[in-house]
């Protein structure tokens, strides 16, 4: 008995391995919806001569790919607006500011036998801000254009659903004003972790 429960699990190990993959054909177009963390890394650079720290804030995200061959994918990344706020050393918060950050990225989607069908790909972020707050002034962030990295993982649910965690690094930085005059350079340069559900047209 034991044999057989022991075999009978094994069994359905290797099934669940085995399934079908999440895979691409050229041609074909996924939509992603799910939710999105930008993380900003550690010391965001100086403002005002005090080192600055941006939080970090979770939103929707969306995605659109479109394979131009088999298993590799022309992928755009958007979002509801973010929101952070910015605080110096010395306890004050300089401001509030809302971003938006399309990204666009290649994607190299590797073929397995399983269910799990890890990619990796890099691509070219543009992050614009506005709705910049202060008490201290008028704020302003430049806009910013930067490389991004990207690695995940798709489960497939079906054969045309999957369920996706994602990381992303990408490089952020903006050179920001207080009433005109240049205060420093805001390095963000954020991890964005995501989990989303994506499906296959």
């Amino acid at each position: 008995m034991k044999r057989m429960t022991s075999t009978l699990a094994l069994t359905a190990v290797l099934a669940a391995f085995s399934a079908p993959a999440f895979a691409q054909s050229q041609g074909d177009w996924t939509v992603g919806i799910g939710f999105g963390n930008v993380n900003p890394k550690s010391g965001n650079g100086t403002l005002a001569n005090l080192e600055a720290d941006v939080d970090d804030n979770t939103r929707p995200i969306f995605t659109l790919e479109y394979f131009i061959r088999d298993n590799i994918g022309i992928e755009l990344l958007a979002a509801t607006p973010f929101s952070h706020t910015v605080t110096l050393s010395n306890g004050a918060t300089a401001g509030k500011v809302k971003q938006l950050p399309p990204t666009l990225s290649v994607n190299y989607h590797i073929p397995t036998n399983s269910k799990f069908t890890p990619f990796f790909g890099v691509g070219l972020n543009y992050t614009t801000f506005f709705e910049e707050e202060s008490a201290l002034g008028t704020l302003k962030l430049d806009d910013s254009w930067g490389i991004a990295l990207n690695a995940g993982v798709d489960y497939a649910v079906s054969d045309k659903g999957a369920v996706r965690f994602n990381v992303r690094w990408i490089d952020i930085d903006s050179d920001v004003t207080l009433d005109g005059g240049n205060i420093g350079t805001a390095e963000i340069d954020p991890i964005v972790i995501s989990a989303s559900y994506v499906h296959r047209f």
